[in-house]
């Protein structure tokens, strides 16, 4: 959140914890404030319906938003998530049309209640749009299990399935409430007891899954899950680097860590090992001098190199102890006569690269 770009997820966070807090403020004004006559009220009761209605859109587009990010980008999963925004909206504007004021005595306050039982759909429209964006959310956890199994409860704290099922959680009970529960009267006031509460919890769980988002929060931010298939996929790559003794040849500079990325999606850099790298074309450098043309080889190469003993210098037996250093890495050492040494030997550094989807 604290960045100097303002990407959707962060200027939508901003003001719905600006919008909701206000709205419910006035709302609890209007209810509980004794002065407030049935002119005023007839005047300010389609106030909590707009307003209430603009909250759960915005809420409805983070959804979108980070649904869409969480699967990879999906067109589809886009389209089709924003189809059914657009129906929200459109179901949501036409029935507050169809609010009354419920006739309560001089001094008890203003609420805005249905005209009809059908009015329910102002409800039940987000109701199903969060059942669809909670089942896509549960479906891509599950599917990240394939790649790296977790407990039910670390892949729901990971994921925010928790957020996302108390959101579906307050909208049907919600919902129970408008097409289920039938009032006593024409001031009774029940079928409007959860819209506040019901309001109010969806936005603070939207919040908090913007708040959760991993990494920057462009494009929806990125996915947990999605760094495990992705780290497994990419080629580890090692430092290779000599060390030498004063007085006898320089050997190359040590290459610092870190992989470059062609164009092509192999890694190499100068001074690098590359393990599990590409195929047969790619490996093919000059072995004749040092450490070859570009100073990268393949296990499969130093396998080859190591059996000829062509890395055995002024006689040397090619043989090679190997010292643990501190962790993550091991020193090779190649044992030449004492009279013609020229590189001590070669240092492995050995660490591990974990590619978060989305990075640049």
């Amino acid at each position: 959140m604290k960045t100097k770009e303002w990407p959707v997820l962060k200027i939508v966070f901003q003001v719905l914890r600006y919008l909701m807090p206000i709205e419910f403020t006035i709302v609890a004004v209007a209810f509980f404030d004794t002065k407030f006559t049935r002119d005023m009220c007839n005047k300010f009761y389609l106030f909590e319906p707009i307003c209430t209605m603009i909250l759960i859109a915005l809420c409805s587009s983070v959804h979108v938003i980070r649904i869409h990010a969480i699967y990879d980008k999906s067109r589809p999963i886009l389209a089709g998530l924003a189809a059914l925004l657009l129906v929200q909206i459109a179901v949501m504007s036409v029935s507050s049309a169809f609010y009354r004021v419920i006739p309560l005595l001089e001094g008890q306050g203003c609420i805005a209640g249905p005209t009809s039982n059908w009015v329910g759909i102002y409800w039940a429209a987000p109701t199903v749009f969060y059942t669809i964006t909670f089942a896509l959310a549960l479906n891509r956890s599950i599917q990240s299990l394939k790649t790296k199994p977790l407990s039910p409860w670390k892949l729901m704290l990971r994921d925010g399935l928790n957020l996302y099922a108390a959101i579906w959680i307050v909208n049907m009970v919600n919902v129970f409430f408008w097409f289920i529960v039938k009032p006593t009267g024409e001031n009774d006031s029940i079928k409007t007891t959860v819209t506040s509460m019901a309001a109010v919890l969806t936005t603070t769980m939207t919040l908090r899954i913007i708040l959760s988002v991993r990494g920057s929060l462009a494009e929806g931010g990125s996915y947990a899950g999605s760094s495990v298939s992705s780290s497994a996929r990419a080629a580890s790559t090692h430092v290779l680097s000599s060390g030498g003794r004063a007085g006898l040849p320089n050997p190359p500079h040590p290459s610092s860590f870190g992989p470059t990325h062609s164009s092509n999606g192999t890694q190499s850099n100068n001074g690098v090992l590359n393990i599990g790298g590409g195929g047969a074309a790619e490996r093919k450098a000059s072995l004749s001098h040092g450490l070859g043309r570009d100073g990268a080889y393949t296990l499969d190469e130093m396998r080859d190199k190591a059996s000829k003993a062509e890395w055995a210098e002024n006689g040397s037996d090619g043989r090679s102890s190997v010292l643990e250093g501190k962790e993550g890495e091991a020193y090779g050492v190649i044992s030449t006569p004492a009279a013609g040494r020229g590189y001590e030997g070669v240092k492995v550094t050995i660490d591990r690269e974990v590619d978060y989807h989305g990075r640049k």
